[in-house]
């Protein structure tokens, strides 16, 4: 099977009540552990590449490694997104180079400037028969290159999606309702704490996906910024050297409700990084003697896959949509 489009992976979750994983891949390691998950759980997947894994890892050597996966992994369908495109330019240069799917995020810029260059990505993307995904509403956090202050981050306004949406003629959308990048989602004041002294972040805004979701019936949402933050990880981090103190995520129980309604598209990055640095870090601190790569990279691929795996079943929903 060739790299796909999400065109029929999104509607086919749109109608099934759940979400795709869009996972970022920064080098061999995290595509291994994300597409032998979904090969064994017979789930759908996007392969995610932002600007800085580009400038890491290399365009080039990313494509390669994405059509590997596709070779090894024959049985699922997997889609190669452009994600937080900044400009026409890059998003061409993936067009270009081999990317199914690509997402102009012009969202801090004012709503005809985002149309303007939205329309300009869409129409030169469908001529090459490869999606567009955009975005309205900006979310707080840091992811690469991409920071936005908790001051300057804004839901999604409902009555602008369906203007946005016919005057661009993008395939997907990602909103705004309380998601955000990074490890630390939120400040501890934004949180409460529940009798464990654990923080409970405040709720995404599912008012405003209901909204979206009634002036755009049938079309694929997209969440960024969703990643869970999983306390186990963080807690490995900080035991072995590391310090993370009151890095929180979004509850998965309220991702899975997300799955359920429009939202078909679910990135999720950070738990990646999580799961590879803990892993890392404790097996350092065991094997202190060791100086293989392959022997501590092998343990963080089984991580990223033990995970990626939870996510598609408990979260996702998407195992067994292959």
């Amino acid at each position: 099977m060739p790299l796909v489009t999400t065109t029929e992976m999104f509607k086919k979750a749109y109608d099934g009540g759940y979400a795709v994983g869009a996972f970022n891949v920064n080098n061999m390691e995290i595509v291994q552990g994300i597409t032998e998950a979904c090969q064994e759980q017979h789930a759908p997947v996007v392969l995610q590449v932002s600007k800085g894994a580009r400038a890491y890892a290399n365009h080039t050597y990313l494509v390669k490694m994405v059509e590997a996966a596709v070779k090894e992994c024959p049985d699922v369908p997997i889609a190669l997104h452009l994600d937080h495109g900044p400009d026409f330019e890059t998003c061409k240069s993936c067009i270009d180079g081999g990317f199914t799917s690509v997402m102009i995020d012009c969202s801090s810029k004012p709503f005809d400037e985002n149309v303007e260059i939205t329309k300009k990505v869409v129409e030169y993307a469908h001529a090459h028969g490869v999606v567009v995904e955009a975005e309205l509403g900006t979310l707080a956090g840091v992811e690469d290159d991409v920071k936005v202050s908790a001051e300057d981050s804004s839901y999604t306004h409902p009555e602008e999606v369906e203007e946005f949406v016919t005057r661009t003629g993008c395939d997907s959308l990602a909103i705004a309702i309380g998601t955000s990048h990074g490890a630390y989602k939120f400040t501890p004041e934004q949180c409460t704490r529940n009798e464990k002294g654990i923080l409970v972040p405040p709720p995404l805004r599912f008012d405003v996906l209901e909204e979206v979701s009634k002036r755009l019936p049938g079309f694929p949402i997209v969440l960024h910024g969703s990643s869970s933050v999983p306390q186990n990880f963080v807690d490995m981090i900080n035991a072995h050297g590391g310090k993370m103190p009151d890095a929180i995520g979004i509850p998965e129980e309220e991702l899975r409700k997300a799955a359920s309604m429009s939202v078909c598209k679910i990135n999720i990055d950070s738990d990646i990084r999580l799961a590879i640095t803990a892993t890392i870090r404790e097996y350092f601190d065991e094997h202190p003697d060791h100086f293989d790569p392959r022997q501590y990279l092998k343990p963080a691929r089984q991580a990223v896959k033990d995970m990626v795996a939870h996510k598609l079943i408990h979260v996702l929903g998407c195992n067994g949509k292959a």
